[in-house]
């Protein structure tokens, strides 16, 4: 039942765990919650990846656009990188430096007669002390917090990994040219998401009915269970349907790209997703400057106190305010005398129409 579990404290319990991968379950929270922290592991986590591109030479048959676009689909390894990298849009650079980007350079070319691949093992950290035209911004330890690899490719320094296929050339060909890696998130493009794939599933009996099924001749033949069947009750024929029945209990399977660990992307979605929330309560905590942190808020008043023009406010009825409404006192730009939060007097009248109702100017 719903109360019951308003009562219990939400449980994580992970079922696998792999390298890019984790399935676990999420207990005792409502739906909204789970389709929140869906969406916060795949748009809201911080990474890095290929956001500047300069060609300086492209003799292959892809033009500049499109190598340019896989280069940015390209993951980087992105751990830790809320600490190690500074956003672009915060640095005191003109463009690009070792605190707010990364750059990488590739250059190849074919010479014997046979097809060669350009992938993403290719590619090359290099520092920006190659340049003289580059002006750091304001000096900081961001560098300093960066792990082994970071900002290189996934997969290239494991032999187990196939690294990602950019172009293939022949002979006389070549691609050379010099990209600059960037921090962002996938709400502004995709490239940046962490994540492959986040799915959930619950009710897996569908005893909520949020499900109608299609089928032919037999439903439970046509349409079988998944493995998450297993962790719940099936339903009995002769059970009365709950309409206020919800679900609390939720199978998460959280696939990511390899620029963050799967640990990673789910804690740093519940502190993001924590964080959200606490910007919403510090916004509505600044409308009501006299609550007490942990007080409650005073209830709407009755239907007799709107009447009487009191409300919120202390110009009611025994006020003396002439003006006095559901929303405060008396307002020297408002007609009448009112008689309730929006009655006749009670909005936002003119010199021109002194007891005009509601939102009129």
């Amino acid at each position: 039942m719903q109360s019951t579990r308003d009562e219990l404290e939400p449980s994580v319990r992970i079922r696998d765990l792999k390298k890019d991968r984790v399935n676990f379950v999420l207990e005792n929270v409502d739906l909204a919650f789970a389709n929140s922290l869906r969406r916060v592991m795949m748009a809201d986590l911080p990474t890095i990846a290929i956001d500047l591109v300069e060609i300086q030479a492209n003799t292959t048959v892809l033009p500049d656009e499109f190598i340019a676009h896989r280069l940015g689909m390209v993951p980087l390894v992105s751990t830790n990188c809320d600490e190690g990298m500074r956003d672009n849009r915060d640095c005191t650079c003109m463009a690009a430096c070792q605190y707010c980007s990364i750059q990488l350079k590739l250059d190849v070319a074919c010479h014997n007669n046979t097809t060669m691949d350009i992938t993403s093992n290719h590619l090359e950290v290099s520092s920006y002390h190659d340049y003289d035209d580059v002006v750091e911004g304001e000096a900081g330890d961001e560098p300093t917090k960066r792990v082994e690899f970071f900002g290189h490719p996934v997969g290239k320094s494991d032999p187990d990994v196939a690294p990602i296929l950019i172009c293939k050339i022949r002979k006389g060909q070549e691609l050379k040219l010099r990209c600059i890696a960037k921090k962002g998130i996938a709400k502004e493009h995709a490239k940046w998401s962490p994540c492959s794939a986040v799915s959930f599933e619950y009710d897996p009996h569908n005893k909520l009915r949020h499900t109608t099924y299609w089928f032919e001749t037999d439903e439970r033949g046509e349409w079988p269970l998944g493995e998450n069947a297993s962790e719940e009750e099936p339903p009995r024929d002769d059970e009365a349907f709950d309409f206020n029945a919800t679900p609390g209990k939720f199978y998460f399977e959280v696939e990511t790209d390899g620029s963050l660990g799967p640990q990673e992307v789910v804690m740093q979605g519940l502190a993001a997703l924590q964080s959200k929330l606490a910007t919403i309560v510090l916004g509505l905590k600044k409308t009501e400057p006299n609550m007490v942190p942990g007080e409650r808020g005073d209830e709407a008043p009755p239907a007799d106190a709107w009447a009487s023009g009191a409300g919120w406010g202390e110009g009611g009825a025994g006020g003396g305010g002439g003006n006095a409404s559901g929303w405060g006192n008396a307002s020297p730009g408002r007609g009448g005398a009112a008689t309730s939060a929006w009655g006749s007097g009670g909005g936002w009248s003119s010199p021109t129409q002194p007891a005009a109702a509601g939102w009129n100017v």
